[in-house]
């Protein structure tokens, strides 16, 4: 239950002349897989903004292994690592057709208030979540 896979096809759109994956472009890619696992949770990021929860990123790091190429299959893979009071921490690799790792990263998130901008503690139906992945 900490682990989920979702897919996206690179779009034209997000290559450069190369065919190559600009680097900006697997930002939105992750976060194709954070949101991805939150619904798998049963969790949706718009009805948790709706009840004034954001959840930014507050620190990420990206490695790049290997490229990603115009209209790959590929493969996001997103796994809930920990959380403290009011921040989550995920660990991510994209990995193509072939099952080749072309990107790892790790993100943290800082649950706030959209109302205050301040960090909050997350929702209760949340912590509930947190309990089962331990």
């Amino acid at each position: 239950m900490k682990n989920h896979q979702t897919q996206v096809r690179v779009r034209y759109s997000e290559t450069d002349q190369m065919g190559v994956v600009y680097h900006g472009n697997y930002i939105p890619y992750f976060e194709i897989g954070r949101v991805e696992w939150l619904r798998d949770k049963g969790i949706s990021y718009k009805s948790m903004e709706e009840s004034g929860i954001g959840l930014p990123i507050v620190s990420m790091q990206i490695n790049y292994k290997k490229s990603a190429r115009y209209d790959e299959l590929l493969t996001i893979h997103t796994t809930f690592k920990s959380q403290s009071s009011v921040k989550i921490e995920f660990d991510c690799e994209i990995y193509n057709e072939a099952n080749e790792l072309l990107t790892t990263a790790v993100f943290i998130l800082v649950f706030i208030s959209l109302k205050t901008g301040r960090p909050t503690a997350p929702p209760d139906y949340i912590l509930e979540l947190f309990k089962t992945l331990v």
